[in-house]
């Protein structure tokens, strides 16, 4: 390999620098020097060669991949622009075949249509609403066409809707009373429905069947809104007025080619109609919509599937049926209910005709399944009387519980409650009998040899009751005596009525009465009374009855005793309440009587006697009011300042400007005069001219001086305030 000029240029150099050695020797030096750089070059160029000889083949692999696979690409596209091709000419054939079902489906529609075959015309239109959802689901495939088509069709539907509905409103025509509302019987029957029974004209094109209309509503999925409308109107205008109105009677008109029910006017028998009356309104009309209506089996899907028919009668009774037993429950079966346990075996043909009825709507295909809540309500006659006889009672015992206390009745220890006898216990009840024997024997035994006590030891003393108070325990033993011939249930639910009539009495005559029983003391006095009559009564009334009631019962649940105290309670404390309001009006009434000391000393017996006795006469009030009426028509006569007689009149009539008590001095004057109901009007609540002059106090003072007490003064006084 030949040197490079810059390596011999640096060779020179250095040789230049190393005068003193030979030229043989610095040219050996520089050859092994030229050699070994030689070599470092070499391996430079061989190692940098070995690196890039892997890189040059990687890359050489690497371009024959892309070829290799952009070939394949090649073919690839290829293939896909052929399928693409072809699978577009596939899509325009479907939608060409779908545009042509619509097309054809739509004329199918125009003919059946005019041939007035609905059913016929509804399913070409669902083929051509089908045709049209295809051709809506192609993806990547959209024509401006689909919208006109979905116009034509919505168009042709509604016309289709039309005509059927023409056809019904011919079949079915309602003729309704000018309100909405109804109110009354009268309103009612103005109501008419008229059912078609055949073509109007034979000699034209017969009118389509019923159910040919009907299946058409089904096919288009409208037939459950065209039934639930003419249930609303049957139920609104006709099923429930004649439950709720017992002078409607349902009437049918028939004529040769329509049905016309409507409604005539009768006198009810009964404030509220029997179940049986009822059921046989109701019957009547659904066997008339069944016969010329309702009466046929329908395809809901359109299909003539057997599974997927239906009865037209029981798709009307789905949709009215709970409505009708929930009005046939509360305007008729309630009111049906006995009041009276005695006659609860006569409402076993209630029952009876319950079954018979809701039998005959089954037959008619109105209703579907076993019983339903109407029967169900019937059936379970004790619980509806118990309820029924608990809430009468307790209606009873409150009305008497807020009448008045005032009207009385006398109470000897020989008055007893008016009651039927008792029924003796069943003769099945043997084990209670012998329990009851026993219990009484060992009583007998206890007693034989103690002290014999008086007759009148346990007697309720002479005394004056309210007379509401005898007739509401007359109320609870009489109910007590209903118990005793109810079933189980029954007598217990009436028994705990009657403990509720009690608790009932304890909450609410305290409250409604409070104010009379704290300002009247005379029914102060007679609650006290009533309370103790009741208790009196509460002590023996669960042990009159304990071995007449359920066996539940018989074991120590059937007492009244733990009431007792309460009511004794109740009635002393208002009794103590009021004495201490009595005792504070004779102290104030004696404040005066100057501790009636010294009576020897005529002025002291004067003081005392007065305020003793309290009572201004009506002689002395007279001559009181004589020399008030003096002291007013001369008093003023003293303002005399002018000479002139006739001039001074102004200041006479200003004598109140200069005297501080003259209007009290009127107003005392005209209380001498005047009755009880012209003072409490002067009083007029603390707002009135004798509230001006006079405290209550005061007033109540002059009240009770004047008047004698009776409750027309206790009510005044108690006004006063």
């Amino acid at each position: 390999m030949a040197a490079s000029p810059s390596l011999v240029a640096a060779v020179l150099a250095h040789s230049g620098r190393l005068e003193k050695e030979d030229l043989g020797t610095r040219i050996a030096r520089l050859s092994r020097r030229v050699e070994e750089l030689r070599g470092e070059v070499c391996n430079m160029i061989n190692k940098k060669y070995n690196e890039f000889l892997p890189s040059m083949q990687s890359a050489e692999d690497l371009v024959s991949q892309v070829d290799s696979l952009s070939s394949n690409i090649d073919l690839l596209k290829s293939r896909i622009e052929n399928e693409v091709t072809q699978h577009t000419l596939y899509l325009f054939y479907l939608t060409c075949i779908e545009l042509f079902q619509f097309d054809r489906a739509i004329k199918d529609y125009s003919t059946a249509l005019l041939e007035k075959k609905y059913v016929a015309a509804a399913r070409h239109l669902e083929k051509a609403r089908s045709s049209l959802k295809m051709l809506e689901s192609r993806k990547g495939f959209e024509l401006k066409v689909l919208k006109a088509l979905g116009t034509e069709l919505t168009v042709q539907t509604q016309n289709m809707l039309y005509h059927l509905g023409e056809e019904w409103r011919q079949m079915v025509l309602w003729k309704l009373p000018p309100s909405k509302e109804i109110s009354s019987a009268e309103t009612v029957m103005q109501t008419e429905l008229h059912l078609r029974t055949m073509p109007l004209k034979e000699d034209q094109i017969a009118g389509p069947p019923v159910a040919s209309v009907l299946q058409a509503f089904a096919v288009l999925g409208e037939l459950h809104t065209r039934l639930k409308l003419f249930g609303q109107l049957l139920l609104k205008y006709i099923l429930k007025p004649l439950i709720s109105y017992p002078s409607l009677r349902p009437l049918l008109e028939e004529q040769p080619d329509t049905v016309i029910l409507h409604f005539e006017s009768a006198e009810p028998n009964l404030e509220h109609p029997s179940p049986m009356e009822v059921f046989g309104k109701i019957t009547l009309v659904l066997e008339v919509l069944h016969k010329h209506l309702l009466n046929v089996s329908l395809d809901e899907c359109g299909e003539n599937d057997k599974d997927s028919r239906v009865g037209l009668a029981e798709m009307l009774g789905d949709m009215v049926w709970e409505e009708v037993s929930g009005c046939l429950i509360q305007e008729c079966l309630v009111y049906s209910i006995p009041a009276n346990s005695s006659k609860l075996e006569q409402y076993v043909e209630v029952i009876k005709s319950t079954e018979e009825f809701e039998k005959s709507l089954k037959n008619m295909g109105f209703l579907k399944g076993d019983a339903t809540d109407l029967l169900k309500y019937a059936r379970n006659v004790n619980s509806h009387f118990a309820n029924k006889k608990c809430q009468d009672v307790i209606v009873a015992a409150r009305k008497l519980m807020t009448s008045e206390i005032h009207n009385t009745v006398k109470i000897t220890p020989d008055s007893s409650v008016a009651i039927p006898k008792l029924p003796d216990p069943g003769a099945g009840d043997n084990l209670k009998m012998q329990k009851a024997s026993k219990i009484l024997h060992n009583e007998l035994i206890n007693l034989e040899n103690e002290t014999k006590l008086s007759q009148q030891t346990f007697s309720l003393p002479t005394c004056h009751i309210s007379v509401s108070v005898e007739k509401l325990m007359e109320l609870a033993y009489h109910t007590l005596v209903e118990a005793t011939t109810s079933t189980d249930q029954c007598c217990i639910q009436l028994f705990y009525c009657v403990r509720n009539i009690f608790h009932l009495f304890y909450d609410v005559v305290p409250i409604y009465h409070k104010e009379n029983l704290q300002k009247l003391p005379q029914l102060a006095a007679i609650h006290h009374n009533n309370c103790m009559y009741i208790a009196h009564h509460l002590l023996t009334l669960g042990h009159q009855f304990r071995y007449c009631l359920t066996n539940i019962l018989y074991d120590g649940a059937a007492t009244f005793v733990d009431l007792v105290p309460g009511f004794r309670r109740l009635g002393l404390e208002c009794f103590l309440a009021q004495m201490r309001v009595q005792k504070g009006e004779l102290l104030e009434r004696l404040s005066s009587a100057r501790n009636f000391s010294n009576m020897d000393n005529e002025e002291n017996y004067s003081a005392a006697k007065k305020a003793a006795r309290q009572d201004i006469s009506a002689e002395d009030a007279d001559r009181l009011h004589s020399l008030c009426r003096i002291m007013l028509e001369e008093g003023p006569l003293v303002f005399t300042p002018l000479l002139e007689e006739n001039k001074n009149k102004k200041y006479q009539e200003e004598v109140p400007v200069y005297v501080q008590k003259w209007m009290m001095f009127k107003e005392l004057m005209i209380i001498l005069q005047a009755n009880l109901q012209e003072i409490v009007d002067r009083w007029a609540d603390g707002k009135g001219p004798l509230a001006a002059e006079f405290s209550p106090t005061e007033v109540k003072s002059l009240i009770r001086a004047l008047f004698q007490n009776t409750e027309r003064r206790a009510a005044a006084l108690a006004k006063i305030k």
